[in-house]
């Protein structure tokens, strides 16, 4: 189960990456997007959402412990996580993609209020949690840009 955890937890060893691996996982999640998750109908989706999230809270916990840091660097299927959500229901067109990026991680990097306060929950719970309001805040934004255009 430890190497299990290590390999989810750092996203398939993109937490290892030197320059931004947070960032760099963001991205990896909007090219799998565009190219393969698009398709999938929304409940599915968001089934697949759910059960990465559960998965992540679960690795990352256990690998943080592993590491006893809080919040270790290596650890980016939050951001993996996160990214998939703010991408929900896009269309696969460059633009979407690219501004939905831009603003999770805008959110994920700023961590205005809430996001600085859902850190400080337990263990993979607040490592994963902060993502998550970052991707709500970053698809509100979106989606307020594309009523008001």
């Amino acid at each position: 189960m430890k190497i299990i955890s290590k390999i989810i937890a750092t996203f398939f060893g993109v937490g290892y990456f030197p320059l931004a691996p947070g960032t760099l996982t963001s991205f990896i999640v909007v090219l799998i997007y565009k190219f393969i998750l698009y398709r999938i109908s929304w409940p599915v989706y968001l089934l697949i959402f759910l059960i990465l999230f559960l998965i992540g809270t679960l690795t990352s916990s256990k690998f943080s412990s592993e590491l006893n840091k809080k919040d270790p660097r290596k650890i980016v299927i939050d951001e993996a996580s996160g990214q998939f959500l703010a991408l929900f229901q896009l269309s696969s067109s460059w633009f979407p993609l690219l501004l939905s990026f831009l603003l999770f991680r805008f959110f994920d990097i700023i961590k205005p209020f809430p996001i600085k306060k859902v850190e400080t929950f337990p263990k993979g719970w607040g490592i994963m949690l902060d993502d998550i309001v970052a991707a709500l805040y970053a698809g509100i934004i979106f989606n307020i840009y594309f009523l008001l255009k």
